[in-house]
């Protein structure tokens, strides 16, 4: 695994937040890696690790999430507030341009970010989300986010994720759930695995009309001279294929490939997603960069 430091920043209502930083010595723009709902930093140590020779990598931890703080008001686990946080720790650091990868919840906030700052962005990886999430798979998600369950031992936290995921990842096998676990999970002070989120955050999802969200296509229309690459797993049940047919007509340069054979969310250690984000970052690093 390549190396990384641990690095903290602080979100503008006084929240100690952590990233790693896949600290290569590039002119290029770094890459952001951003992360699903539930989701660390961990979940991209092997695309990080991929990519850092070639670029600079910064994972961040959202609010609630890893080594970051919790949220002292859970109504700020929510994208707009993620968004925020981001952009704070893109200030700190000096970073003027970057290029963005989101999974699922990371989307969404990679989505915000480059239709706000659409000149600083200099790419879009979206994983398995779109600006419409299907309604199947979104009822699936909250029926677990939050539940707050522990385990005797890392296999059994994989047992139970292989029960909950099987279906995403039918070609797993134990050790790759034991590593699924571990990047999901961590030990709590009882020794006890549990996993590695504030249960809070499912709180926002009781408010009247929050599953639904907000009207996304707008902000995909504002990214539509932004490079996107699509990426899709073959039996998502967030991303349609008809949602990602539409994206690739509203963009300008997008493209779309999908990972055979699993749900959502690819983990971006498959080869065709791992090919896929290369060619793309290839490809959008010989461009011009916008005026």
């Amino acid at each position: 695994m390549a190396a990384y430091s641990d690095g903290y920043w602080w979100s503008r209502d006084g929240l100690r937040l952590h990233y790693r930083d896949y600290g290569a010595n590039s002119a290029l723009p770094p890459v952001i890696c951003l992360p699903g709902l539930t989701r660390n930093a961990r979940d991209f140590e092997d695309l990080a690790a991929h990519l850092a020779p070639g670029r600079r990598v910064i994972c961040p931890e959202y609010r609630g999430r890893g080594e970051s703080a919790y949220a002292k008001d859970v109504m700020t686990y929510m994208p707009l507030s993620y968004m925020q946080d981001i952009e704070a720790l893109l200030e700190e650091l000096h970073v003027t341009r970057f290029a963005a990868i989101g999974t699922s919840l990371g989307g969404i906030v990679s989505m915000l970010l480059a239709s706000t700052w659409p000149k600083r962005v200099e790419g879009v990886v979206l994983n398995d989300v779109g600006p419409e999430i299907a309604p199947e798979g979104l009822a699936r998600i909250q029926g677990y986010v939050g539940e707050g369950r522990s385990f005797d031992s890392w296999a059994h936290a994989a047992r139970a994720q292989e029960e909950l995921n099987g279906e995403i990842y039918p070609a797993w096998q134990l050790a790759d759930w034991i590593r699924f676990a571990k990047r999901t999970h961590k030990l709590n002070a009882k020794g006890r695995v549990v996993q590695d989120y504030d249960t809070r955050i499912a709180e926002p999802f009781e408010v009247p009309g929050s599953a639904t969200g907000v009207d996304l296509w707008p902000a995909l229309k504002a990214m539509v001279d932004i490079p996107v690459l699509i990426v899709r797993g073959e039996n998502s049940d967030i991303l349609s294929p008809a949602v990602g047919e539409r994206m690739l007509d509203m963009l300008h340069d997008a493209r779309l490939e999908t990972v055979p054979g699993i749900g959502h969310a690819p983990t971006l250690d498959e080869g065709e997603a791992v090919r896929a984000i290369d060619g793309f970052l290839a490809d959008i690093a010989a461009q011009p960069a916008a005026l």
